[in-house]
């Protein structure tokens, strides 16, 4: 990953309210922890300057994927397009689904906006929702897990 790709993302966690941001390539992985979040692993390779008016990110580069990522247990319901992701049709309104909601294929189960067109996203697998992936009113890109259904 170059420099710039890398001050790009430092900035963008530094003026977001995210916390951690963790990004895995073909060259290695990147996660960026914002100050006064969660702690940053203590095998960093490396950490970016504090600038004089806020503090940055810690950065930790890791080696190219030494280790697998745990697959979820479970059927994983993922993205189908880039949008926002909210949980219910409207502010205010319940949500689709809940925690340990039955769901069945076909059921709505969120909605994405994506050029200002809210695209009601349904389930393509049956059982129990076992984890829900993303905030409420946080932007997904194409084939990011969304929910996990045991």
């Amino acid at each position: 990953m170059d420099l710039r790709k890398l001050k790009t993302l430092i900035d963008l966690v530094s003026e977001s309210n995210i916390s951690e941001l963790e990004i895995t390539e073909a060259e290695g992985k990147v996660r960026i922890v914002k100050a006064g979040g969660a702690a940053a692993p203590a095998h960093a390779a490396a950490s970016a300057p504090p600038p004089a008016a806020a503090p940055a990110p810690a950065v930790a580069l890791a080696a190219p994927a030494a280790e697998a990522p745990a697959e979820p247990e479970g059927k994983v319901i993922k993205s189908p397009m880039v949008g926002t992701f909210y949980r219910a049709a409207s502010p205010g309104a319940k949500a689709f689904v809940e925690l340990g909601d039955e769901v069945k294929e076909g059921m709505p189960v969120c909605i994405i906006e994506a050029m200002k067109i809210m695209n009601e996203i349904e389930s393509d697998c049956a059982g129990r929702l076992k984890r829900i992936l993303c905030e409420n009113g946080q932007a997904v890109e194409f084939g990011q897990p969304l929910f996990i259904v045991e």
